[in-house]
């Protein structure tokens, strides 16, 4: 992006807290993958390696009291809506001091109090509730925003195209985004569509999509506050497309030899936090010195949150029971 309206659009302070949760993401990511391999997570570890910028840069761009429904590879919006590197860590190793208390793994968390829907693997099926949220924005008359994603692959599932219709047709106040990271797990884009760009499909429901480079934390900033200023005015949804490459396998069991291994190359080149040190170094806003200061402070709070996690206690039996349905407190 031309850095004369990165400089005009966003705030010193704004870059430098976007390019923090770059690392945090990245190094808690990168410490639950060693958990993993350890043996001491249980299940499936998805990443957003390489991706960090796409969950980073939409979150940091919404209003306190918008809502975030994410998918798995969101952890950066997690992060953003006040998530601790404690709690989710407790999340993997099923404490009950996790969002779910123990009963989900990984990403299958939400707050309501902190504007995040609950996610579950079906990819696609968070974006009709995200609609269903905007429809009761907008018939109460209240300025908030919806924010929803899936991946290439979601983007061929029937809730998908629902959800894009319904939400075009209502005009409704929501934001639907696609991170094309070109594999949805091992198939490439061009075995399952037959057009170009996933934004191409936007045309089809009447709505405004636009591609976004989704390892350029700036770009993505920007797109997103465009579409939640759009949808915040009443002209309804907008679709994005962030292109991005999944710099790991669809999960960390998954060595991903199906990618070829010069398009990893070719994308470890666009990496979003070397993009993001660039920028800042070229706009005066960093140096190599202040960027270790932040890479010892995230290692610092990644580790804050292992030894947090570890040291809290499993959940109790009678406690399966608990939070399973909604009461009257459950509201968003």
């Amino acid at each position: 992006m031309d850095r004369a309206v990165i400089a005009k659009e966003i705030k010193r302070d704004d870059l430098l807290h976007m390019y923090y949760y770059l690392k945090l993401t990245r190094a808690l990511e990168d410490r639950i993958t060693a958990l993993y391999r350890q043996g001491r997570i249980v299940g499936g570890v998805y990443t957003s390696h390489g991706m960090e910028a796409i969950a980073v840069g939409y979150a940091s761009a919404l209003e306190r009291d918008d809502i975030i429904a994410p998918f798995h590879r969101d952890m950066g919006a997690f992060l953003i809506r006040g998530f601790t590197t404690g709690e989710i860590l407790a999340q993997y190793l099923g404490k009950r001091t996790g969002p779910t208390k123990g009963k989900d793994g990984n990403v299958h968390m939400g707050d309501l109090k902190r504007g995040v829907f609950g996610f579950v693997s079906h990819l696609a099926d968070n974006l009709p509730v995200a609609a269903g949220a905007a429809l009761a924005f907008k018939m109460r008359g209240e300025s908030r925003v919806a924010f929803a994603g899936t991946g290439d692959g979601g983007a061929s599932r029937g809730d998908f195209h629902e959800a894009m219709n319904f939400a075009a047709v209502r005009k409704l106040p929501v934001v639907f985004f696609c991170n094309n990271n070109q594999y949805a797990y091992s198939t490439p884009l061009r075995l399952q569509m037959a057009i170009p760009n996933v934004v191409d499909r936007a045309k089809a429901y009447g709505m405004p999509g636009e591609i976004v480079d989704g390892n350029d934390v700036a770009a993505v900033h920007l797109a997103a506050k465009r579409a939640i200023a759009g949808a915040r005015a009443g002209e309804g949804p907008t679709f994005l497309e962030f292109k991005t490459m999944r710099m790991h396998g669809h999960s960390e069991h998954d060595p991903a030899k199906y990618v070829p291994r010069e398009l990893l190359e070719e994308w470890k080149k666009k990496d979003p936090i070397v993009k993001a040190e660039r920028l800042l170094k070229e706009l005066g806003y960093g140096d190599d010195a202040s960027f270790q200061q932040v890479t010892e402070r995230v290692k610092s709070e990644v580790e804050a949150g292992v030894e947090f996690a570890e040291q809290s206690p499993l959940p109790e039996g009678p406690e399966v029971l608990e939070g399973v349905f909604a009461d009257k407190a459950d509201s968003y």
